[in-house]
């Protein structure tokens, strides 16, 4: 009798005992890391900033500049405004956007630099600047060189070897001039090569291809900010300064994809 109760109190015993023990817990599967997000662009509140746009462009505006200023940067004192653009990459973008900003407001190109930079690239950044009578006119063209930078940036292709930049306008005014020497009024075109070897082939590409007048041409060591790239530039009928950019894009395309196995991509949607 005792060993049966002896018997039942220690299965009871047993049976609690298992019942308590937890299985040891399955380790937590990994949680997968969710990529992080780009940091948002700050805001910027000051009434001198414009807004941004591709290549790392800024642009602002000032009301009245100081007149030590205005001596020292040798502008006309008559323009108390001036409007800035400045980018990482690009330049002849730039410059052609701001030639539509010209058409389209009271305003002056009172100064154009190219900066040797395209972010540590063969080519080269920009400053622009604006002069006006009116702060509204200064801001105005600041603003469509801005909303004009998607297009102009239709032709240009950039890859780790190198850059091609194509750019065409149907009538030059006076940023092209200033910058280029482009004739005010006529047909005008651009291509650039780089490394500046593609630029030299383009160069002769684009003369061969139509009947245009060659404005001007910048080597490394000639017309540039000693940057890797050959810069032509041309005039003449608007059907033939097309046709020298379209033959002078096919064979650029060609040369740089020798460098790079990487599909060349337009920066935006191609306009020429």
């Amino acid at each position: 009798m005792k060993d049966d109760l002896v018997e039942q109190l220690m299965g009871d015993v047993l049976r609690k005992m298992g019942g308590d023990s937890a299985a040891p817990a399955a380790p937590a599967a990994p949680v997968a890391e969710a990529p992080a997000a780009p940091a948002p662009v700050k805001p910027c509140a000051l009434t001198e900033f414009v807004g941004t746009a591709i290549g790392n462009t800024i642009g602002m505006v000032i009301a009245n500049v100081d007149p030590l200023l205005h001596e020292q940067m040798g502008i006309d004192k008559k323009y108390r405004s001036i409007g800035i653009v400045g980018a990482r990459t690009g330049a002849g973008p730039h410059i052609f956007a701001a030639d539509e900003a010209v058409k389209a407001t009271n305003s002056e190109v009172v100064l154009i630099e190219l900066a040797r930079d395209t972010e540590g690239g063969a080519g080269h950044g920009c400053l622009i600047l604006f002069g006006a009578q009116d702060v509204s006119d200064a801001r105005r063209a600041v603003e469509v060189t801005l909303s004009e930078l998607d297009r102009t940036f239709g032709d240009v292709y950039g890859s780790s070897a190198g850059h091609l930049e194509f750019q065409y306008t149907a009538r030059a005014s006076f940023a092209l001039n200033k910058a280029f020497g482009a004739p005010v009024g006529q047909a005008f075109g651009i291509t650039v090569g780089a490394p500046a070897a593609i630029g030299v082939m383009l160069a002769d590409t684009a003369a061969k291809a139509a009947t245009v007048e060659a404005v001007g041409y910048a080597s490394p060591a000639k017309g540039t900010s000693f940057s890797n790239e050959v810069i032509f530039t041309f005039s003449g009928d608007s059907g033939a300064v097309r046709q020298s950019i379209q033959a002078a894009r096919d064979v650029g395309k060609q040369l740089l994809g020798t460098l790079d196995a990487a599909p060349l991509v337009s920066s935006t949607t191609p306009y020429i």
